[in-house]
């Protein structure tokens, strides 16, 4: 159903971020903040004042909000809406399908070595550790330290 064929009621029940979504939804292109915000304002009936009062509350909740996604013009759309090489990560960095593939590989190889260190660790003795290794290290005195 259309968000101008709700009434105010039904509009109430839904938050700000749902309703940011069905607006993107319906508009099927990105918008800015003031836009967006603008719209659920007049769905909402809400004054001027209280626009002003929410907008940068509302801001705050679309950067935390991970099914949005701020594009480099500063407008706002839905991260289903966009394919990973253009959605932007803390750093403004874009990264293509190769880096993601990348990135998921070192994680499974992390998760793998994890693993073996979790069986590993049973078995550990400290006996067992190398001795060869104490040989290149260098005791100093405290006094030395303070030179």
């Amino acid at each position: 159903m259309k968000l101008s064929k709700m009434s105010k009621e039904e509009l109430e029940i839904y938050s700000y971020d749902e309703l940011t979504k069905m607006i993107l939804e319906e508009e099927q292109k990105p918008l800015n903040t003031a836009t967006i915000f603008r719209k659920i304002c007049d769905l909402l009936e809400l004054s001027d004042s209280e626009y002003t009062d929410k907008i940068g509350d509302y801001y705050t909740s679309l950067t935390t909000d991970k099914d949005f996604v701020l594009l480099e013009d500063g407008t706002w759309d839905l991260r289903d809406h966009h394919p990973a090489s253009v959605i932007l990560s803390d750093e403004d960095e874009a990264y293509d399908e190769d880096d993601l593939e990348d990135i998921e590989e070192a994680e499974e190889e992390m998760e793998e070595i994890v693993s073996e260190d979790d069986d590993d660790d049973d078995d550990l003795d400290l006996d067992d550790l190398d001795d060869e290794d104490d040989d290149d290290l260098t005791i100093i005195d405290e006094e030395e330290l303070e030179d």
